[in-house]
């Protein structure tokens, strides 16, 4: 009989699973402040555009109830709201508060308070009814998901009968001279840029660990298959740096 606790990753680090939320939440709170200057730096500035393609090509519609998951600073709640309008309705759901506190604010200071509601909680378990959204999105959450197989299968059971689920996450580079080039992005540039802007490399350096780490497109797809999703689908951008996945619950 074994009774050695389980484990999972954190980062590159195998730690009780037990211990996996706090640690990322222990990093978000470090980088919830300086989070969305970082991703400009980190991207570019193309992390915008990934999320604006993720919200177009999404297939929400006017009237919708929408479940943002990992929320954080707002940004894809406030691209959705354009697209649900007044008769639609977006929960903003994060398990950290301090991404929650800096989302609400600035939406709430571009005036993006009505139909908008803000709820910490747990993806692996989430405080709503069986089939109370016409979709969920997640948009660079999941890869600090401790148990995503517990995710997925929530998502699915809190969607409507026909909605959908979409997730916009690091994936794997499909060519491998341009993921020599981003390896090097990832661990070399990173989290220097981290301890320059946000005078925080270990969470950066995080960041780049857990990207790694989380399941390619293939195995992506295969798990929202098994979490009861259909025709699911993989969108590959900028080369499989991030790619959308879509699953329809039936």
């Amino acid at each position: 009989m074994n009774d050695q606790p389980a484990t999972t990753h954190f980062g590159y680090r195998n730690v009780p699973m037990a211990e996996k939320q706090k640690l990322v939440g222990q990093v978000f709170t470090s980088v919830a402040k300086n989070y969305d200057l970082m991703n400009d730096l980190m991207s570019f500035g193309v992390h915008r555009l990934w999320k604006r393609h993720f919200v177009a090509t999404s297939g929400i519609r006017r009237g919708d109830r929408v479940l943002d998951l990992a929320g954080g600073t707002g940004d894809i709640a406030a691209l959705l709201k354009s697209v649900v309008g007044d008769t639609g309705e977006i929960v903003v759901g994060d398990i950290n508060a301090a991404m929650l506190g800096v989302g609400r604010d600035r939406l709430t200071d571009r005036g993006l308070v009505a139909g908008l509601r803000w709820a910490q909680l747990n993806a692996e378990c989430l405080p709503f009814a069986d089939n109370s959204f016409d979709a969920v999105t997640m948009a660079f959450g999941l890869r600090n998901v401790t148990d995503k197989d517990m995710a997925l299968a929530d998502i699915c059971r809190v969607l409507k009968p026909g909605g959908r689920a979409l997730i916009l996450e690091f994936s794997k580079v499909q060519h491998p001279l341009f993921g020599k080039l981003y390896n090097f992005h990832s661990f070399q540039v990173l989290p220097r840029l981290g301890r320059v802007f946000a005078h925080d490399a270990g969470s950066y350096q995080y960041l780049a660990e857990s990207i790694r780490k989380h399941p390619d497109q293939a195995t992506l797809k295969t798990m929202m298959e098994t979490a009861g999703f259909g025709r699911v689908d993989v969108r590959n951008l900028t080369d499989g740096v991030v790619a959308i996945h879509r699953g329809y619950k039936f």
